[in-house]
């Protein structure tokens, strides 16, 4: 089929790109011509696994292709998929100004029965507007049918967690349009659930926001395994077993960042106050997020005089390995609260998201090429990203190089008696 593709990010490029993947000819639009230019040139301007060169492979095989002229990729698509962002507002309500840009231009370009499809995390009800808008606005006497098709990826994975999903959900209010979408997803061989238009916008955000319950509710354990003497790894290990449970996103840490959770439960959290209700576990969920990301910094408040004239480490920038996305990142929250408390000998690491956090630290902070080189000499390190670059550092390696081994862990790394044993004083999560 002839696929059109609105919006270049993660949800737009990565679907754009798998469904050329899969044999259709698509053609993805963005306003930002230097942003075509770049993946013309086959550059992805995002970081993630496997998707440039599946990028350059379609793009040469004729299958892919990047516009800015939206009145050419529209006008003759069999569908148009939305992928632009819904970023959150002030009241944590999602913004949709960018749906209902290309929706207007839809409805100016197409010149042939289609069916758009909403990709974008979006609050329910918005795909029933989207096309009352778009019926409303059409230029050529055409027909127009909107589905929605929630997306499930997770970053630093969205290539294989495209290609190879736990289940495809699709949200129609016809027939034709839940056979359009099955045909389009054919060649990708995987489950598809099929439901009304309204459920498989919630379904998105009951599913992000579950998770995130989940990444809060053993945070919340963790702190409580601190006060008590327990150690939360074995806590973890031994609820994993149970199938009610699972193994998954029981790691307590220093919370959830990212692009999906935090807007997610937010929006939810909006969306049910503007019904009338107040979903507490939701509200629960965001309280104990915004807590955890900052106590590592707390505790080492605590322990410290001064943060002023000390080299201070930080390894990992990203909100988690295998992203360059900076989105809620933990390490964003105490930086800005090392640099409120004097901090001004900040020595940073991160292997893919330094040039992103140097748009927001051009000159505050010191960017290391190696690990190594933030620890030489400082007087403290906080870990924030999981990176296999940083956790293949061995627990002799910081007494080797740092002033005083002093380590504030927020992805419990390490080992607590390996790190005792080289005479590190270590902190982490719930243990």
């Amino acid at each position: 089929m002839k696929i059109a593709v609105a919006g270049t990010g993660y949800v737009g490029l990565v679907a754009g790109v798998c469904f050329a993947e899969k044999g259709h000819n698509v053609i993805c639009v963005d306003v930002d011509e230097n942003k075509v230019k770049l993946m013309k040139s086959g550059k992805s301007p995002i970081y993630e696994e496997g998707l440039e060169e599946l990028l350059i492979k379609n793009y040469k095989e004729g299958r892919l292709d990047f516009t800015v002229d939206y009145k050419l990729a529209y006008k003759d698509a069999d569908a148009i998929f939305i992928g632009v962002g819904t970023p959150e507002l002030p009241d944590g309500s999602a913004n949709l100004s960018y749906v209902a840009t290309v929706s207007r231009q839809i409805a100016e370009s197409i010149e042939k029965d289609c069916l758009v499809v909403v990709k974008s995390t979006v609050p329910i009800g918005t795909n029933d507007k989207v096309e009352q808008f778009i019926k409303d606005s059409l230029v050529h006497k055409v027909k127009i049918e909107v589905a929605s098709n929630p997306e499930f990826l997770a970053q630093g994975h969205a290539v294989r967690d495209t290609l190879q999903a736990k289940r495809i959900v699709i949200g129609t209010e016809s027939r034709k349009a839940e056979e359009t979408l099955k045909e389009i997803y054919k060649p990708f061989n995987l489950p598809i659930v099929s439901v009304n238009r309204r459920s498989a916008e919630m379904i998105k955000y009951a599913s992000n926001d579950f998770l995130a319950l989940k990444i809060s509710y053993m945070n919340d354990i963790a702190n409580l395994c601190e006060l008590v003497g327990a150690d939360i790894e074995d806590v973890a290990r031994g609820m994993s077993y149970d199938p009610r449970i699972g193994e998954s996103f029981l790691h307590a840490g220093i919370g959830y960042g990212g692009s999906c959770f935090p807007k997610d439960t937010k929006a939810l959290k909006y969306l049910a106050a503007q019904h009338g209700y107040k979903l507490r576990t939701v509200e629960a969920a965001v309280n104990v997020n915004t807590e955890q990301k900052v106590k590592l910094f707390k505790k080492a408040a605590e322990r410290m005089i001064t943060f002023k004239g000390l080299k201070v480490a930080i390894l990992g920038l990203t909100f988690k390995a295998g992203t360059d996305d900076l989105r809620e990142a933990p390490s964003k929250d105490n930086v800005k609260l090392l640099l409120e408390s004097g901090a001004d000998n900040i020595y940073a690491y991160d292997p893919v998201g330094i040039d992103n956090f140097k748009k927001l630290y051009p000159k505050e902070i010191n960017y290391t090429i190696s690990p190594e080189e933030a620890l030489k000499d400082a007087n403290i390190c906080f870990i924030f990203t999981e990176w296999d670059e940083i956790k293949n550092i061995k627990p002799e390696k910081y007494k080797e190089l740092m002033k005083t081994p002093l380590i504030y862990d927020g992805r419990n790394i390490y080992n607590l008696q390996e790190m005792k044993e080289n005479g590190i004083e270590y902190y982490s999560i719930g243990r």
